[in-house]
């Protein structure tokens, strides 16, 4: 390849990308700066950011104040094991995220990525009601829902959804269920529930939106028929935030909305602003209090090496201070407000199914997704980063974008979207 540089062409020979044929697909874009909502692309070229790094630069890139805290963190101390030690960045972190939580949210697990937050609440789950002396193996979870790639989250996610299919035969057999929508599908999932529950450990859900099996969002009512099923069956709720923590629905939770308080709850993505891997798992002190105990045996046997990152959780304590400092609602719902009115206009192309925008999401659902592939290289030629997936264009830009360059976003998705 022409053009690009060195550590670009040779670099290509070894690296595997993820969600992605390496025989046949587009080469990727290397980019090497970013700031703001921009990224710089080695041939000059300049993109506005409609994606924030999969939802997760919340803040946009390179701020300045989480880059000060992290450079002060890695001249002190970038990590240290959190076996029979711990660090003031981590303890900091966990004393703040229970005081953002609701009700009795407490005791914080602090892990790398989103799908190790969810493996932590699964492992959680079942272990309380071992350490109660029930065996209970199967998790719920729902049509149309993503909470991970890895072995434990794959088994909770859609098996539909073609991203898993081929490992059915290896993964944990669980308990597939649609989203009650209506009091009628409420009751019947309670009765469903009440049935199963001797070998339930939990019902898992994202809330208000099913993030990567297609931006589908419902109702906080569904939220509360869950949290009031589970109390009825006796059910541990997990509530899986790792995308819609943190202002992307319009709210800091989403949870908020709806007005419960889950069992466990996993964050990611923002909470680290998207500089750094970072998860937490947060649980209820009831949940802990199953654990709390004498016998060794029923202590939560799980450490990843990187738990309690210091440089990381000096990171999402500045993402935090950003959070407290500006009004992200505030800001959410301008943006909000302004993706319903620019979006609309793409109702009336032929091939759009749906519009539907929720916080700073925004998303044109496709009728004829076939040819979604030719659309990316359009998109970059306008000037912005918008990656369509399944049958959506769709964005989540960063929550402190300017009106003009999200007005680009949208005006490209527009002119793409007409022009095929």
């Amino acid at each position: 390849m022409t053009g690009f540089p060195h550590w670009y062409t040779e670099g290509l020979e070894h690296i595997w990308l993820p969600y992605t044929q390496m025989k046949t697909a587009t080469p990727p874009l290397p980019v090497i700066s970013a700031d703001g909502v921009r990224l710089t692309l080695a041939d000059g070229r300049r993109l506005i950011d409609g994606i924030s790094s999969w939802w997760a630069a919340a803040h946009g890139y390179n701020n300045p104040h989480i880059t000060a805290a992290m450079k002060a963190q890695i001249d002190t101390m970038p990590h240290v094991m959190f076996g029979g030690l711990v660090n003031e960045p981590a303890l900091t972190l966990a004393t703040r995220l229970a005081g953002l939580l609701p009700g009795d949210l407490n005791r914080v697990f602090i892990a790398e990525s989103g799908s190790v937050s969810v493996e932590v609440a699964m492992k959680m789950a079942a272990q309380y009601f071992m350490n109660r002396g029930e065996k209970r193996s199967k998790f719920v979870h729902f049509r149309g829902t993503y909470h991970g790639d890895t072995l434990g989250t794959m088994a909770v996610c859609d098996p539909e959804e073609g991203m898993h299919g081929m490992f059915a035969g290896m993964l944990a057999k669980n308990i597939l269920a649609d989203l009650p929508k209506t009091v009628a599908e409420a009751e019947a999932f309670t009765v469903f529930l009440k049935k199963n529950a001797h070998d339930v450990a939990a019902v898992i859900t994202e809330p208000l939106v099913q993030g990567a099996g297609g931006m589908r969002f419902f109702e906080p009512e569904t939220l509360r028929w869950l949290r009031a099923a589970c109390d009825e069956a006796g059910v541990l709720l997990v509530v899986d935030e790792i995308f819609t923590g943190f202002y992307r629905t319009g709210t800091r939770f989403a949870i908020e909305q709806a007005g419960i308080v889950p069992d466990m709850v996993t964050l990611s993505k923002g909470l680290s602003g998207g500089v750094t891997p970072l998860s937490a798992c947060i649980a209820r002190e009831t949940v802990f209090e199953a654990f709390y105990d004498d016998s060794p045996t029923k202590a939560l046997m799980h450490g990843p090496t990187y738990m309690g990152h210091a440089l990381g959780c000096a990171a999402a304590n500045a993402s935090l201070d950003l959070y407290e400092q500006a009004d992200y609602g505030v800001r959410v719902a301008a943006i909000e407000t302004q993706l319903k009115a620019e979006l609309a206009p793409c109702r009336t192309l032929p091939n759009v199914k749906d519009v539907r925008v929720k916080g700073a999401i925004g998303v044109v659902q496709l009728a004829d997704a076939s040819g979604l592939e030719r659309l990316k290289p359009l998109f970059v030629e306008k000037g912005v980063w918008i990656r369509p997936f399944r049958d959506i264009v769709y964005l989540t830009p960063p929550m402190v974008i300017e009106p003009d360059d999200l007005s680009v976003l949208t005006a490209a998705i527009n002119s793409v979207l007409a022009g095929v």
